[in-house]
């Protein structure tokens, strides 16, 4: 017969915690690998000195560099200048196309006396269409939706002439419309045209 032994008793390993960078959303280990570098740095920085010193120390730097050769070297550290050169001038640009785009309110005549009111260009500030159509209708007690215009933007139509009221609304920074510049306003009247015209 064969003898059993007792089998030493197994440790269960623990799960690995991975933490994630709250600038690119990768986990601290690959920060280098985005294009948001500089910024993941100085987020993990302020908000964790001990972990920044882990990855991002003198030494730590050398002991991860000390592996390649020169020119691995120097092309690891021309590849990361010019991707985050990259990435400051993408976000440069998004900023200038967003401080160019306008919002415009557009007040339309139905009928006689009967008007909407359609508002595009939220977007471009990160302003939810949805909540703000939902936030309109409440505020005027009025319908509101989102549509697509003929040029196939969305913009929220909101029954009623409640163009002023958006318009102080909007120069007043009230709920979802904190972000919107009132430079970028614009106001304009569309009347319906007369069938014999």
């Amino acid at each position: 017969m064969a003898t059993t032994e007792a089998a030493a008793p197994v440790e269960a390993i623990p799960p690995v915690q991975v933490q994630y960078c709250q600038v690119c959303s990768f986990p601290l280990e690959y920060c280098e690998f985005g294009s948001s570098i500089t910024r993941c740095k100085e987020s993990l920085q302020k908000s964790d000195p001990d972990l920044y010193n882990r990855y991002y120390s003198e030494e730590a730097l050398q002991a991860k560099i000390g592996t390649l050769s020169l020119e691995a070297q120097e092309k690891l550290e021309k590849d990361t200048a010019k991707k985050e050169a990259k990435a400051e001038a993408k976000a440069e640009t998004a900023l200038k196309k967003k401080m160019a785009s306008q919002v415009t309110i557009k007040r339309i005549e139905r009928n006689k006396r009967k008007h909407v009111t359609a508002i595009h260009g939220l977007e471009n500030f990160d302003v939810d269409l949805k909540k703000a159509a939902k936030f309109f209708a409440q505020k005027f007690a009025t319908g509101a939706s989102v549509t697509k215009n003929p040029q196939g933007l969305d913009e929220i139509v909101v029954q009623g002439d409640v163009s002023g009221e958006i318009v102080e609304m909007i120069e007043e920074g009230v709920g979802l419309l904190k972000g919107v510049p009132k430079d970028n306003i614009v106001e304009v009247e569309e009347k319906k045209k007369k069938g014999g015209d």
